[in-house]
């Protein structure tokens, strides 16, 4: 560009592209302005929780127990469904009152529906609560739901869920021989990975899920069923093949087997074989508990 001067000043309509090209789009101030200065303010008017989106304080009314519950359970605070909820600690431990006064599957499943303390839910078509046989010995539990999962309301049902159920019949079991469930009962938006807030608020409904059935051997289906119901930070692949413990509230403590998750497993067809030797295991497990 050619320096101005008074017999050679630009032609405005090449300024403006130049500016334009630079980036340079918008019309501000004489002075700047220090966005940073600003930040504070606007930061706590985006993120402070409303009323409606925090659990209720004690001396608040609540709403009554949903149609089904039990007749002595007593009334639970929780946010409007149009609202989302501030994922914080509040959300969690009325996740765990909820799930500590649960004595049944279907109460379960009743207090997760109406529970509306992760934001998760209000993207999510669908609950996905469980799949099989609830008396079944041998219990898999996943991470979260993908679209197809979302979409029929059930555990495992796309591609991943198919090889799962070949995997399975390798060993003589079917979905009528196992129960199902995953850690997260909602889809994330796009498939994403669940935050740590939204593992930590669902973590109670899982425990209590897993207190419920009480099966002989636990199967983590990948990473993060197995950090979170086992409370360790190893890798899968460090944690596959070796038998750990998961041991509920009440001290019954399960034999659990980590192994990779048959998503991973479409995406790396090599490591099956490390899969099979898992569920090897599972099943001399089950012979040997009898």
């Amino acid at each position: 560009m050619i320096a101005a001067s008074p017999n050679n000043r630009p032609d405005l309509a090449d300024l403006l592209a130049f500016y334009a090209s630079a980036g340079v789009d918008e019309a501000l101030e004489d002075q700047p302005v220090n966005r940073f200065a600003e930040a504070p303010k606007s930061v706590e008017r985006a993120v402070a929780p409303s009323a409606d989106a925090v659990a209720l304080p004690r001396s608040t009314s609540v709403s009554r127990p949903e149609p089904g519950d039990r007749a002595n359970v007593p009334p639970i605070a929780r946010a409007p469904s149009a609202t989302a909820a501030v994922p914080d600690e509040a959300q969690a431990a009325l996740a765990r009152q909820l799930a500590t006064m649960a004595t049944t599957l279907d109460e379960l499943r009743q207090h997760m529906a109406a529970f509306d303390g992760c934001n998760l839910k209000t993207t999510a078509k669908n609950l996905v609560f469980a799949d099989g046989n609830p008396e079944a010995a041998v219990m898999l539990v996943g991470e979260a739901p993908g679209r197809d999962e979302d979409i029929e309301g059930l555990p495992f049902v796309g591609r991943s869920g198919r090889l799962l159920d070949r995997m399975l019949a390798a060993i003589g079991l079917d979905r009528t021989s196992v129960y199902i469930a995953n850690v997260i009962p909602w889809r994330p938006p796009g498939n994403r990975t669940p935050t740590p807030h939204e593992t930590e608020i669902c973590r109670p409904f899982i425990e209590r899920q897993i207190e419920l059935v009480n099966p002989k051997v636990l199967i983590n289906l990948g990473g993060p069923s197995a950090k979170t119901l086992l409370n360790t930070s190893e890798g899968i692949l460090r944690l596959r093949g070796n038998w750990r413990v998961h041991t509920t509230a009440s001290g019954i403590a399960i034999p659990a087997m980590p192994t990779l998750h048959p998503a991973y497993l479409l995406r790396t067809p090599a490591h099956k074989k490390l899969a099979w030797r898992d569920f090897l295991e599972v099943k001399a497990k089950l012979r040997a508990i009898g």
